[in-house]
């Protein structure tokens, strides 16, 4: 981080909370250098922010709707230089136990100037959670994946993704409009979203939803069946090992 003015963006789904963080800062602003790049109400308008501007820290909301902090956090860490995150919640006993078993900042709701001006003084020297310990506090599966290209974060809704195929170091995320490259290990996918996706290949995950059908496959080497797909023309070797899933899903 600059040991110039501290870039901060304010993330909260409710406009008099981010008015009130407005202010505060305002106020630090007479005692330490600081700088407000930006304010957010959601997880895609923060995205937006960050792919045009650097911050050095975020005040993060951890309660917001279609995503919330935790996983946003998860997010962001994905950029070149993660920004320091501080999350800001009304009280939850579950969530603040949390934060300090993990040793990660966070700001209590009403948030007081004095409180907020500790939080920013450690910002620079302070760890970014890990990504075990955000996915530890988070409630249920994502509803995103996310892609780094350029620079900027894109959001995937996991909805949305007609299979997931291990290439590599990475994973292939195939959508009906396009393919994007994650670095995520295609067993914790399966993990976090098994009630979604069915492994159908060693190194392939396959969505449910997507599968209309299976054909034999002229010179298929495992098993000779192919999973077809909606959305995508490309056909997906089923291996010999999984090729229960054809009986089972050709009964649903």
């Amino acid at each position: 981080m600059s040991e110039s003015a501290l870039r901060v963006l304010v993330v909260d789904d409710e406009g008099p909370a981010r008015a009130r963080l407005r202010d505060l800062l305002t106020d630090c602003s007479a005692e330490m250098a600081l700088e407000i790049v930006g304010e957010a109400a959601t997880a895609r308008e923060a995205l937006g922010v960050l792919g045009a501007k650097t911050a050095d820290v975020v005040l993060l909301d951890v309660r917001m709707p279609e995503m919330d902090g935790i996983e946003l956090a998860q997010h962001l860490q994905k950029l070149d230089e993660p920004p320091a995150i501080v999350f800001t919640t009304a009280y939850d006993a579950y969530a603040i136990r949390a934060f300090e078993v993990h040793a990660i900042d966070y700001l209590l709701k009403p948030i007081r100037l004095a409180r907020l001006k500790d939080a920013l003084g450690r910002a620079r020297s302070t760890r970014n959670p890990s990504p075990d310990a955000l996915r530890e506090m988070s409630k249920g599966a994502p509803a995103f994946l996310s892609a780094q290209e350029r620079g900027r974060i894109h959001l995937i809704p996991v909805d949305d993704v007609i299979y997931l195929k291990a290439e590599l170091k990475y994973v292939t995320v195939r959508t009906a409009q396009r393919e994007y490259l994650i670095e995520e290990a295609l067993a914790r996918l399966e993990e976090e979203h098994g009630d979604r996706f069915v492994r159908v290949h060693r190194n392939c995950l396959v969505a449910r939803a997507a599968i209309r059908g299976f054909e034999r496959g002229t010179g298929e080497p495992e098993g000779g069946w192919l999973a077809l797909l909606n959305g995508c023309d490309e056909k997906i070797p089923v291996s010999r090992r999984q090729q229960h899933i054809v009986r089972e899903l050709a009964r649903t």
